[in-house]
């Protein structure tokens, strides 16, 4: 009787241990350094760019090409120097800055561009900060919808 209370227990254990584990993998892999809230939509950061109310938008690309209208490029922010000089730009902000980030090299959730950028934004203490949701990327979430591009 008392083996079989032991064998119970551990192999209990075992799988609270393998189930504790799991949970804490998956919200690892589904965690990001932004909230649903942080994402702008293109049509709304278009919008904004159109009307032309983008005197206190600071645009940045962040990834391979940077074609939006407004916008200043600082290339692939995986690269650590790109991720500096972007540092660099953003020590001269106010902390409750409009800042909206964006890449578009590939689908949003594969991207490896925005994280370490946004990530870097809320190390820094920024307060407005926001993404924009390229879902697919730049060409179909932005270019084949005619949002404005750099001249």
């Amino acid at each position: 009787m008392m083996i079989k209370t032991r064998i119970v227990f551990w192999v209990f254990g075992v799988l609270m241990i393998s189930f504790l584990t799991g949970c804490s993998e998956n919200h690892k892999a589904n965690s990001e350094p932004w909230a649903e809230p942080q994402l702008i939509q293109p049509s709304e950061l278009a919008g904004i760019i159109e009307k032309g109310n983008t005197s206190d938008v600071y645009l940045y690309s962040i990834g391979p090409a940077g074609p939006i209208k407004g916008s200043v490029e600082f290339g692939p922010a995986q690269q650590s120097d790109n991720l500096k000089q972007l540092e660099k730009r953003l020590n001269e902000l106010p902390k409750d800055a409009n800042v909206v980030l964006y890449c578009g090299c590939c689908p949003f959730k594969d991207c490896p561009n925005i994280r370490p950028a946004f990530t870097l934004l809320n190390e820094m203490g920024f307060t407005r900060h926001k993404l924009l949701n390229l879902s697919q990327n730049l060409k179909v979430d932005w270019i084949d919808k005619g949002y404005p591009l750099m001249d």
